[in-house]
Parts: structure tokens; C-alpha cells; sequence
């Protein structure tokens, strides 16, 4: 896979961190596939060299931020070294003021990954012991309950990580195994004991951008697999509709200079290929409608939104965000000790914004093919709302009606919300980014365009089967381009072709599910864009 870039361990599946290497793919590995964790040795020195930069500033009582001072505002009150232990933990416990439904448990386990990730570092001060035993949860199951709400951005996300960092020093509450139980009895069931927290280490638990970055990790991952599965679709109806190909000449997209497009041009090239069911422009009909004549410009202006944000992403997996940062002298005592603001959430609250708005994109232009084939006006003959006996039934006429329904939800989540900001601590902290609300939009928003695109892939299974009825053929399978024939046949495995009315919602559902686990977004074997190894997991 590619050496340790990707800080994993094929052959043992596991991930090794050292705060230079994380990969998305191993957060998805960690927060899904429950791969275990280890920590690299050299990182463990790295963590003691600026733990000993600590220490020395506490034993001469220099005033350091967060290290002999208090927080925020009162980051000029002198903490003399007896108290400092109890201002750690009283940090945590003030902080954790969370609000809302508990974060999923694949959302928690990425958060405490990428925590300690950022710490293996080595410039934040703690002992390796912090990170070792946030690698314990992981590894024992154990995921604290974490509420969704209360994360301005900056200071980071102080509050959901303090109620990590509760379960940690024996307090708050916790999944072990599954089961609720408060954060003490999971450690005692696991086996592990409480931890101590000394001077700095508190403050470096909590302040950093770990919630925003693993919901930002795990949705771009989502929206890769969702422009496949879109544009996998898309080459389904484009099919259903009998789409003229002249559009995705190659010819056209190279004029156009724009990369992702011409990779999306590709893409669908490659799924149409050989398909006996496309069309050549002749007559009065020369060319599609948008839905289908810019899908390659529209799909490919949302994957360059997607690899940008994978880029800002993968970045942030291996930085230091917290504060003060450490910086150790190798050949005396002491080190530097400095401010400074990389906890702010900028950089990600914009790119997840904008991920958000690609989302809705590749949702929007899915609902619109899907209104083309129940719309007998527009579907080059299917019958309305693919249905043989219109009026008795319905057919597919409320499944487009919910799609749009999810479409005007995301054109809500899509205003952004990075640009707003409430002054806190006092005016302390006078900007924040609000990165958690643009990352938990850009979650939702891509589980919404999940459903629209899975409406999607329904109704071009059912428009197929009607065009075999049509031409008179027993089944479609062998007109279809052979990349889109297995598509076609996975969704047949689990939704029957819909001869008359029927509850809808668990077909929607089981489409859902095949989307969700990754099953038809790999279907086609080479994309044009592929920016790490697909996880391997059984």
C-alpha cells in the first residue's frame, strides 16, 4: 500500500501513528472497520523530549500560557505547581458543556485517533502515557459519549473533546463494548486505570480542531464514494434515456482546461462504453438536456471540490493544533514555549463548507435525471412515473416528490457557516470559525444526497426494465454497457422490478445500504482519480 505513507499495516491490520503519516483511508479504517492502534516508538521520544521542556518551565515557575497561568481570559492568574493538577481537571470538567444527540461512535473513535495523532508530534508536552492510554480506548472499545453541539471552532473544539477527556480521568459516560455505563466502570471493565493529568496535559486534550477534522476526514471519504456513485447513476438513466454520447467527446472537455472535468467526462465514458441503449444525435434531436449533457462539467466541478477538500483535509490529520506549542533545545535544557492560534478552525470550516455545497450539488443534478425518466414528457417514451398501469398506480411519482424534498433540505445545510462568528471568553477569543457546524452540515448533506442518488439508481433499474418490455427483449442485462451491467444486477439482487404499487421505503433503503457500504461505488474497477488505496477490510 504504498510503505508507511498511509500508516498502515497491511498484513497486520493495524494503523501505527506518528503524527507525520495518517492517511484518511486509516482514519476510516480506525473509525469503522475498528482496525487497532499503535503508537511509533520515535513519536514516544518526540513526546518525551517536550514533556522535559514542560517540567523544567513549571520547577522555575516561568509564566507560560496554559502551563502556570489559567485559561482564556484568565490567562493572567498564576497557577502556583501544587494547584496545577487540579486546574487540568477542573479544565476538563468546566469544559465539558456539549449539548444534543451523542456524535456516532465511528465519529468519536476518529476524534480520539486524530487527538492522538496530533500529540505523537511531539510539541504539545504531554507524556506518551496520554496517548497511550487514548490508544487503549480505541483499542478496548471504549467510546466516550460525545454531544454534537456546543464547538465554536476556536479554541478548537474544546468542548466535545472534554468529553473525551473525561472518560479518560474517570468521569463522564461511555459505549464499552456497546453498552452505556458511566466513563468509571468502562475503564474498571477494561482494565485500565483513570488518568492523572499533570501540568499542560489537560489543556492539550481539549485544544485542537480533532471533531471538525474527523467529521471533515470521514465525509470527504463519503463524497468520493458519493461522485462515483452519482456518476454511476448518472451512467444508468443516461442509458434508461437513451443520452446521445456526442457530449462526453473527449474533444470538447480538453477545450474546456478544467482537470476534474475532463476526468468526469472520462469516467462516464468508461461506463457507457460498448452500451447499445446510447444514442447519436439525428433528426430534430441533437442534444440532451442539461442533466444529461452537463454531467461531465457539473460531476467534475464537484470532484475538484472534493479533492481540494481532501487535500486540506489530509493536511490537518498530522497537524499540531493545540496551544501553547513546545519546542525542545537538543543540546540544553529548557526550549521555547509559544502561543499561538493553530486551534482556529479556519482552514477546514471553509473547505467543509464547500464540500457541503458540492454534496448538494451532485444531489441536485440526480433529482433532475431522476424527474426526466417519471416525467412522460421528458423520458423518450417511458410511461409516467414508470408505472404500466398509471393512475391505479402510482408508481414512482412520490419517490421523485421525496427527492426533491431532500434537495431543498441541502440548499438550506448549504449556506455557510463559516462566515459567521460570536465574539467568547470575554472577547478573548473574538473570532471563531464555527467548523463543527459546517462539517455536521456537510455530514448531513451528504447522507441526504446518498438517499436522492440511491432514488436515483431505483428508478433507472425500473425505467430499464421498462425499455426491455418495450423492445421486446427478456431481460436488459445484455443492451447495457458491460461496466453498468453489474450495477444493475447488485440493485436486482435486493429491489424486484416493480410491477405494481408497493411500500416504497425499504427499497429506497436496501439501495441506501448498498451505497453506504462502499458495495456500488467500487463496481467500476478504474476511476480516474484515485488519492489512496481503498481500505482493505473483510
Amino acid at each position: 500500500m504504498g510503505g508507511t505513507s498511509y500508516a498502515i499495516l497491511e498484513s497486520m491490520n493495524e494503523v501505527i501513528i506518528d503524527g507525520c503519516s495518517l492517511s484518511i483511508s486509516a482514519v476510516v479504517a480506525v473509525a469503522r472497520h475498528k482496525f487497532p492502534v499503535r503508537l511509533d516508538p520515535d513519536a514516544e521520544l518526540r513526546m518525551q523530549a517536550s514533556r522535559e521542556v514542560v517540567e523544567f518551565a513549571v520547577k522555575k515557575k516561568q509564566v507560560k500560557y496554559g502551563l502556570t497561568t489559567g485559561f482564556g481570559k484568565f490567562c493572567n492568574v498564576i497557577i502556583s505547581e501544587e494547584d496545577n493538577a487540579r486546574l487540568q481537571k477542573n479544565l476538563i470538567m468546566s469544559h465539558a458543556c456539549g449539548q444534543g444527540e451523542p456524535f456516532a461512535p465511528e465519529i468519536v473513535r476518529a476524534m480520539m485517533l486524530l487527538r492522538a495523532n496530533a500529540l505523537a508530534v511531539g510539541n504539545s508536552g504531554v507524556r506518551p502515557v496520554v496517548v497511550q492510554r487514548i490508544l487503549q480506548l480505541i483499542n478496548e472499545d471504549i467510546v466516550p459519549i460525545v454531544p454534537e453541539k456546543g464547538s465554536l471552532g476556536a479554541s478548537g473544539d474544546l468542548a466535545p473533546l472534554a468529553h473525551i477527556a473525561l472518560v479518560l480521568i474517570g468521569m463522564g459516560e461511555a459505549l464499552y463494548k456497546g453498552a452505556k455505563m458511566t466513563g468509571a466502570r468502562a475503564l474498571s471493565e477494561a482494565n485500565i486505570q483513570p488518568l492523572v493529568l499533570e501540568a499542560k496535559e489537560g489543556l492539550a486534550l481539549i485544544n485542537g480542531t480533532q471533531a471538525m477534522a474527523a467529521l471533515g476526514a470521514l465525509s470527504v471519504y463519503d463524497a468520493l464514494l458519493l461522485y462515483r456513485s452519482a456518476t454511476s447513476a448518472s451512467a444508468l438513466t443516461f442509458q434508461a434515456l437513451r443520452g446521445i454520447t456526442e457530449a462526453l467527446d473527449p474533444r470538447i472537455h480538453e477545450l474546456r482546461r478544467q482537470k476534474a472535468q475532463i476526468e468526469a467526462a472520462q469516467d462516464l465514458r468508461r461506463l457507457l462504453e460498448d452500451s447499445r441503449l446510447t444514442s447519436a444525435a439525428s433528426g430534430t434531436r441533437v442534444q440532451d438536456a442539461y442533466a444529461l449533457r452537463c454531467i461531465p462539467q457539473v460531476h467534475g466541478a464537484c470532484l475538484a471540490a472534493i479533492k481540494h477538500v481532501w487535500e486540506i483535509v489530509s493536511a490537518e490529520l498530522n497537524a499540531v493544533t493545540d496551544n501553547p506549542l513546545i519546542f525542545p533545545y537538543v543540546l540544553r535544557e529548557g526550549g521555547d514555549i509559544i502561543s499561538g492560534g493553530n486551534f482556529h478552525g479556519e482552514p477546514l470550516a471553509l473547505a467543509l463548507d464547500y464540500l457541503g455545497i458540492a454534496a448538494s450539488e451532485l444531489a441536485n443534478l440526480s433529482e433532475r435525471r431522476l424527474e426526466r425518466m417519471v416525467n412522460p414528457t421528458l423520458s423518450e417514451g417511458l410511461p409516467a412515473f414508470l408505472t404500466i398501469n398509471g393512475g391505479l398506480n402510482s408508481g414512482f411519482m412520490i419517490v421523485q416528490y421525496s427527492a426533491a424534498s431532500l434537495v431543498s433540505e441541502n440548499k438550506v445545510l448549504s449556506h455557510p457557516a463559516s462566515v459567521d462568528s460570536i465574539p467568547s471568553s470575554a472577547n478573548q477569543e473574538d473570532h471563531v470559525s464555527m467548523g463543527t457546524i459546517a462539517a455536521r452540515k456537510a455530514r448531513q448533506i451528504i447522507d441526504n444526497t446518498r438517499r436522492v442518488v440511491a432514488m436515483e439508481l431505483l428508478a433507472a433499474c425500473q425505467a430499464l426494465d421498462l425499455r426491455a418490455i418495450q423492445i421486446g427483449l427478456p431481460s436488459i442485462v445484455d443492451s447495457l454497457s458491460p461496466a453498468t451491467a453489474p450495477l444493475y444486477g447488485i440493485i436486482r439482487t435486493v429491489v424486484r422490478f416493480a410491477e405494481q404499487d408497493r411500500i416504497m421505503y425499504p427499497d429506497i433503503d436496501a439501495v441506501v445500504r448498498l451505497l453506504s457500504d462502499e458495495i456500488l461505488p467500487q463496481t467500476m474497477e478504474r476511476w480516474s482519480w484515485n488519492p489512496e488505496p481503498v481500505v482493505a477490510h473483510e
